[in-house]
């Protein structure tokens, strides 16, 4: 992937999942050890990289990061405020997950050329979030409320909208939820065992992220 991929329009942003499949999603109340994780992931393969704001100092594992691995695509989540949404774009995301369904996010990232990402769950939700002028739209937790097969039944009637499942999302299942028409999946704690972090183990979280990639490989386009 090129350093200074172009990410200023939605298709280029969707154009992106279809090639990878998987967003790493990391929450570490450590700079050092986020910055680790990040690494680990990537060197398996996995390019797009979400640092939740709800992170130790997000802004600055973001900063570091888009130094250390330039042929990533490093974004955040769990934004919640118009506020921490400029602290976001000022520390250089190049996408925006949000828990939530918020008009005034969604315009703000638009306007700024980011990728914007709202947490949806409902049809309406969904259907809110997409005609607003979201990326794609994220189904959060999807495992509350069907799984794959939630995500299978949306299809018909707004099989044109691009969902991101999370919440529930498995290195075993994740293939399972793309077949089933999702364009990515979202993985946190199935990426990052908590011994592999406690212990330093970078090499094992690789590994994860080598297996998934894997499973994925038929669906990348």
């Amino acid at each position: 992937m090129e350093a200074n991929k172009d990410l200023n329009s939605s298709q280029s942003w969707r154009k992106l999942l279809r090639q990878y499949r998987a967003i790493a999603v990391i929450r570490t109340d450590n700079i050092q050890q986020g910055i680790d994780m990040a690494k680990a992931v990537a060197a398996g393969g996995m390019d797009i990289i979400e640092i939740t704001w709800n992170s130790y100092q997000p802004g600055e594992i973001i900063k570091q990061l888009k130094q250390d691995l330039p042929h990533c695509i490093i974004g955040t989540g769990t934004i919640l405020t118009l506020e921490e949404l400029k602290e976001a774009i000022a520390a250089g995301i190049q996408f925006c997950f949000t828990p939530h369904v918020n008009q005034t996010l969604i315009k703000t990232a638009i306007n700024h050329d980011i990728p914007i990402i709202p947490g949806a769950l409902s049809p309406t939700e969904i259907i809110t979030a997409w005609q607003a002028g979201a990326s794609c739209v994220k189904v959060f937790p999807v495992q509350a409320i069907g799984g794959i097969a939630y995500i299978k039944g949306l299809q018909g009637p707004m099989g044109s909208i691009p969902l991101i499942p999370t919440g529930g999302v498995t290195l075993d299942n994740a293939a399972y939820f793309i077949e089933a028409g999702a364009i990515a999946v979202g993985l946190s704690s199935q990426l990052f065992p908590r011994h592999a972090l406690d212990d330093q183990e970078w090499h094992i979280i690789t590994q994860q992220a080598q297996f998934l990639m894997q499973r994925l490989s038929e669906f990348q386009q």
